[in-house]
């Protein structure tokens, strides 16, 4: 692999001006897809299989006027004050004349007004699915009663989803991305261009993805993922590649030797490690969830194009960059190579902390993972649930409406239930939702069940349930499970419940359910890959288990926060409540191709080292001596590209954003800085074994360079260049 890449670099290099000329004809098409077929993205979560979703599909098909979007329009009198029927009546007028809007029923006919008469719900049935609805209609609803005098008028209900936007904040992080590279190069050309190679090709990959918004169903958090691993991965992998290269440099090569060098060595660790991003995104379509599946694959797809970018375009930034790329002081010099006659070479501080690794390595692991230990306990406790406007940003229309609604009703309001009765007649269906009624009612927390809703045959009844408990809360979920044991049983129609409500909970636990399957896969692909890549047994299994505290203190803190509260408003966190349901299985899949990435760029250098003879203990040190300083700028870039996305409003991007952003820091300044070091100084040379019979199974992937290097001595020695 690494021959071919360096032949790839140098081919680069030397055509630079077309190799830039075709990235920028790429974006300039994609743009111009992006701009004239992009369609809009779904708050949608459907799940195939389970009874809320084939409930809804039934909907569909037997009582289309009740399958569309639903609104929930609150209206309050001043406090003390009752509602006054005459008052309300233009706001259901207003409501049912909406475009999209088949019916908006008054609250003083169906009932849905409070003890106290001070709140009332006007129920909003759409044509049309939520992410059919357009903006205007979804504009014209929250305008509905805007004029109305004395009264408070809210708006919430499905139809109040919309799409994420994506906005200043995340600027931030490619502000304190850009910083670090500055500090890190001591060269405003240098991290100048990295920074731009990193957007291009996150330009790249987003204006393909929103190409295919107008054929494929996207939920809204899918592009916002995509650009935050785009991003950071980008500027990672172009730093490893541009590090690698002023070293060359460094050492006296020639830019394009340096160039092919870089790409050939570098650039294998790159592929590698976006090849392990990918395969862990991709592998999200295993768990058999349509909207994860696409999320997955729309964040491998920016990863992918972020490694071609760094491979390709970055060496033709290098030849356009010259000896800029260096810092002042050594381009003075001739970007010159050192000599024997200037003295013996710095040592920085990753030197110096791998001798300190090797001396405290028994304090520092027990301390290590006893602390991430106990990080990990309020995992143990962890819930999910899909978001609910409960969660939504203070002051946001939906969480007004939210906040309202269990203000005057209850929070059981908010998570309203739906059973679908279906039946062969209209004899058979009105027996069983009768039965049905009956058996609901009399379940633990279920506040009421309203009289059945038929279809024009009779054949469909639809009962709707109001819960206790919110959305999210466990007496509601308690409450689904016993509803559908009760009704299983009656005869003459088949009963599923359904809703919003029942479709998280179907959601979460399916979800669940597929963790620790997903889980082992990950583990097992991470010890496969990295005994392919370092040949060894020992190796790969200390990074596995790595990962698995990794994984275990990033679960418990984002639950200590998120969902307990703990020093919550330091990120925003409104009002605690359970981890979006996604996030785990997620966080895992992108967790562990960042981890792969430290874990490659650190001891490959130590693999490299011992290979060509060193002893464990110095090879170790040299790993950190080399890689430290780049490892940790890129964990600091990805970090504050994560975090820029905890500013955000939207509370399933704000803790994507932390759990990664505090996932990279656990990874690789407690593990990958620390820990490694450590059980590598420990195994010493045992580190390396590997059984023979395993040995000459496995092929050789070359990711250090080692048969380049080997190749390019030979050729240097016949005076013979590599022909590219």
């Amino acid at each position: 692999m690494a021959t071919l890449l360096y032949r790839l670099g140098r081919f680069s290099f030397r055509r630079s001006g077309r190799i830039a000329a075709v990235w920028l004809l790429l974006l300039t098409l994609l743009g111009v897809g992006a701009a004239t077929l992009m369609g809009p993205t779904s708050d949608k979560f459907s799940m195939p299989g389970t009874e809320s979703q084939r409930a809804l599909d039934d909907l569909d098909r037997q009582f289309p006027q009740a399958g569309g979007a639903t609104g929930t329009i609150v209206v309050a009198a001043p406090e003390g004050e009752e509602l006054d029927p005459a008052a309300v009546a233009p706001v259901v007028k207003e409501a049912s004349e909406t475009d999209g809007v088949t019916a908006a029923m008054d609250p003083f006919q169906t009932g849905a007004v409070s003890q106290d008469g001070r709140y009332a719900l006007i129920q909003v049935q759409f044509d049309k699915a939520a992410d059919e609805v357009t903006d205007a209609q979804k504009s014209a609803y929250e305008a509905v009663g805007a004029d109305v005098e004395g009264l408070r008028v809210e708006h919430g209900g499905e139809v109040m989803g919309g799409e994420v936007e994506i906005g200043s904040t995340e600027a931030l992080g490619v502000l304190v991305a850009a910083v670090v590279l500055v500090v890190t190069f001591g060269s405003l050309v240098a991290a100048g261009m990295t920074l731009l190679n990193a957007l291009i090709g996150v330009a790249v990959g987003m204006a393909g993805l929103f190409s295919l918004t107008g054929v494929i169903e996207l939920t809204s958090t899918a592009p916002v993922l995509a650009l935050m691993l785009g991003l950071a991965v980008g500027i990672d992998y172009s730093l490893f590649i541009t590090s690698r290269y002023r070293q060359y440099l460094a050492e006296g090569l020639q830019p394009e030797e340096a160039a092919g060098r870089a790409t050939g060595t570098a650039g294998s660790a790159v592929v590698f490690a976006g090849a392990t991003v990918v395969i862990a995104l991709a592998g999200l379509s295993v768990v058999g969830i349509p909207f994860l599946s696409v999320m997955g694959l729309a964040a491998a797809g920016t990863v992918a194009v972020a490694v071609l970018v760094a491979l390709t375009l970055l060496p033709a930034f290098l030849s356009f960059a010259g000896k800029k790329i260096l810092p002042r002081k050594q381009r003075h010099a001739g970007g010159g190579g050192h000599t024997a006659e200037d003295g013996p070479v710095a040592e920085g501080f990753g030197f110096t902390w791998g001798r300190l690794v090797t001396k405290l390595r028994i304090p520092l692991l027990v301390i290590g993972i006893l602390g991430l230990g106990a990080l990990t306990l309020p995992a143990q406790d962890m819930r999910i649930a899909l978001p609910d406007a409960g969660t939504a940003a203070e002051g946001s229309p939906a969480r007004e409406a939210y906040d309202l609604t269990s203000e005057g009703f209850g929070e059981g309001f908010n998570g309203r239930l739906v059973a679908v009765v279906n039946g062969e007649d209209a004899q058979s269906t009105g027996a069983a939702a009768e039965k049905a009624t009956a058996l609901i009612k009399d379940t633990d927390g279920i506040l009421t069940v309203a009289p059945p809703q038929l279809n024009e045959q009779g054949t469909t009844a639809l009962l709707a349930i109001i819960p206790e408990a919110g959305p999210t809360a466990v007496a509601t979920e308690d409450a689904v499970h016993d509803i559908r044991d009760r009704v299983a049983d009656i005869e003459g129609a088949d009963i599923a419940l359904t809703g919003a409500t029942a479709l998280g909970i179907d959601v979460s636990e399916k979800l669940a359910d597929a963790l620790p399957v997903y889980l082992l896969l990950v583990v097992g692909l991470s010890i496969l890959l990295l005994m392919l890549v370092f040949r060894s047994l020992l190796v790969p299994l200390k990074a596995a288990l790595g990962f698995l505290l990794t994984v275990g203190a990033t679960f418990g803190i984002t639950v200590a926060i998120f969902q307990e509260g703990h020093l919550a408003g330091l990120v925003g966190v409104d009002t605690p409540g359970p981890l979006v349901s996604f996030l785990p299985i997620l966080l895992i899949g992108i967790l562990f191709g960042l981890a792969m990435d430290y874990e490659v760029f650190l001891v490959s250098r130590m693999r490299e080292d011992f290979v060509h003879g060193a002893d464990p203990q110095e090879a170790m040190v040299s790993g950190m001596g080399h890689n430290a300083r780049v490892v940790t700028a890129a964990a600091l870039i990805m970090t504050s590209v994560f975090g820029g996305f905890v500013l955000m409003d939207d509370p399933i991007i704000k803790s994507i954003g932390f759990a990664l952003a505090v996932g990279v820091v656990i990874d690789a300044f407690v593990v990958r800085m620390a820990l490694v070091p450590a059980v590598m100084s420990l195994l010493g040379r045992a580190a390396w074994w590997l059984p023979k019979p395993v040995d000459k199974v496995l092929p050789d992937l070359d990711i250090e360079g080692e048969k380049l290097n080997r190749q390019l001595a030979v050729e240097t020695r016949d005076e013979t260049p590599v022909s590219v």
